[in-house]
């Protein structure tokens, strides 16, 4: 299966009908890690006429009045073409806005997904084929200042629940220099922002 995976940064060319349609023709799923606005990613799989999982960023709180139409994987998994997928939103809390929080309350929605996650572990080696988040794990892709920390409670979940993918956003990579890539034990981490394609086959049961 070939996904779309974008985030925070809308792309001029992803706006344009006909670049869609000619350089994205055969994608099947568009996934978002946060930060973008409704209409950019309506408009897209409108184009391109595919489903939309998302996650919210920490910029995203007009979905609330406004959600794009898709799959808020926030906390749920959900599976397409034989895919599964998980979300957990938000970035670590540095201010009064509501998708943000602490590691404590990550550690808990990490935890929280123990019963569905280890038993699909144990039947298929993987929790979950792709964990789908906005922020980056502490260490991995993060920053050092207080709004771009990673959170520990995602080592956690990689280390519970070996997905094979993890997604995030939220670090921008203007540097051509920086890590966007990095395997952590049995998960592939990627930083997405802006834009890339990401092909992978459903897990063998």
């Amino acid at each position: 299966m070939k996904i779309l995976c974008i985030s925070d940064t809308v792309m001029p060319q992803l706006e344009s009908a006909v670049n869609l349609r000619r350089q994205y023709s055969d994608v099947e799923l568009v996934v978002s890690c946060g930060d973008l606005p409704s209409v950019y990613l309506e408009f897209i799989t409108s184009v391109l006429n595919v489903p939309l999982f998302f996650v919210r960023g920490n910029h995203d709180e007009h979905y609330q009045d406004k959600p794009p139409g898709g799959q808020d994987l926030h906390g749920r998994v959900v599976e397409f073409n034989g895919v599964s997928f998980y979300g957990l939103e938000g970035c670590i809390r540095y201010n009064s806005s509501p998708i943000q929080y602490s590691e404590g309350e990550m550690n808990r929605l990490v935890m929280g997904a123990a019963l569905r996650l280890q038993y699909r572990r144990l039947r298929y080696g993987a929790g979950v084929d792709v964990l789908v988040t906005h922020s980056p794990a502490w260490g991995i892709h993060d920053a050092e200042d207080a709004p771009h920390r990673g959170f520990k409670a995602l080592l956690k979940f990689m280390d519970w629940y070996r997905p094979r993918y993890m997604l995030h956003g939220h670090v921008h990579t203007y540097d051509r220099r920086n890590v966007t890539r990095t395997q952590y034990h049995a998960t592939c981490i990627i930083n997405i922002n802006p834009s890339m394609i990401l092909e992978i086959d459903p897990q063998s049961a």
